[in-house]
């Protein structure tokens, strides 16, 4: 099964949901609505998380009512407003204006959690690399520490790319759960370019080959890849700002720790922020 899933115009159901392909534990979804449209869904056994890309909405969870949620025009406006909408509630989503956007992140959970708002002043942000190295990007995490006891084992965030840079280097996985030196995570990438036209590249292979072929593929405006095994560096062309829409989810806890491939862990200590995005994840 390919894990590169191509844009379309319209998301009548999920693009990924648990144990239905690739992966075991993710679940996304992109709502688009107009104003006054409203889309109703559960998915029993997830803990869901609702992000705001774009307009605004009313987000009802059961029987919480979260007025009003979203302040920005579009992903490059600023932090994302949210609500963590906890396990296994009824949602309904409803835009308050023309081009409201969402994206429903979620990840497998047997705990129970109720729900609650993630305001664009509880996201935290950490700089990573720089324009030297070819790696400078901005990283913003909606559900991260600030949800520490609040949730499962979801991680939601934000990744804010220049042009002509990397991300997700120096190249990493996170397929096996050998705590502290490693923890077993499965991730979803959703990427977008300004401009709309740009591209970029996306990089998967295994630890010595792995007895499987290394996987480039060409990731344009609003496709998306499944990572649920290996090494996943990703570039983007020059001239084209990225931004990658993450959604990481735990196997077995919530600490994320990254192994780096050894050929390229020598460039760690070369490219500014590493340890302090380790650290964020944690």
């Amino acid at each position: 099964m390919s894990r590169l899933l191509r844009a379309r115009e319209h998301y009548p159901q999920p693009l990924v949901q648990p144990r239905a392909g690739l992966l075991e534990l993710g679940y996304f979804h992109l709502l688009r609505l107009r104003a006054g449209e409203s889309h109703t869904f559960a998915e029993p056994g997830c803990e869901l998380l609702c992000v705001v890309l774009s307009g605004q909405a009313e987000i009802v969870v059961g029987d919480t009512s979260f007025e009003r949620v979203g302040r920005r025009a579009g992903i490059w406006d600023g932090p994302a407003d949210s609500v963590y909408c906890g396990t296994s509630a009824r949602i309904s989503v409803r835009g308050l204006r023309d081009g409201t956007e969402v994206a429903v992140a979620g990840g497998v959970c047997a705990q129970s959690f109720a729900p609650f708002r993630i305001s664009p002043e509880d996201v935290e942000m950490v700089e990573v690399g720089s324009p030297d190295t070819h790696s400078r990007r901005r990283i913003f995490h909606i559900l991260g520490q600030n949800a520490a006891g609040r949730a499962g084992n979801l991680l939601v965030s934000e990744l804010y790319g220049d042009g002509g840079c990397w991300s997700g280097y120096p190249p990493h996985k996170h397929d096996t759960e050998n705590p502290p030196e490693e923890t077993a995570f499965e991730e979803i990438y959703h990427y977008r370019y300004r401009p709309e036209n740009g591209f970029g590249a996306q990089f998967c292979y295994r630890p010595d080959g792995g007895g499987a072929e290394p996987e480039v593929v060409m990731t344009r405006h609003g496709d998306t890849y499944l990572v649920d095994r290996g090494y996943h560096p990703t570039v983007r062309a020059p001239g084209h700002e990225g931004y990658i829409f993450t959604i990481l989810v735990g196997r077995h806890q919530r600490s994320l720790v990254q192994s780096f491939e050894p050929t390229h862990r020598h460039l760690m200590d070369k490219i500014p922020g590493i340890q302090a995005m380790r650290d964020k994840f944690k």
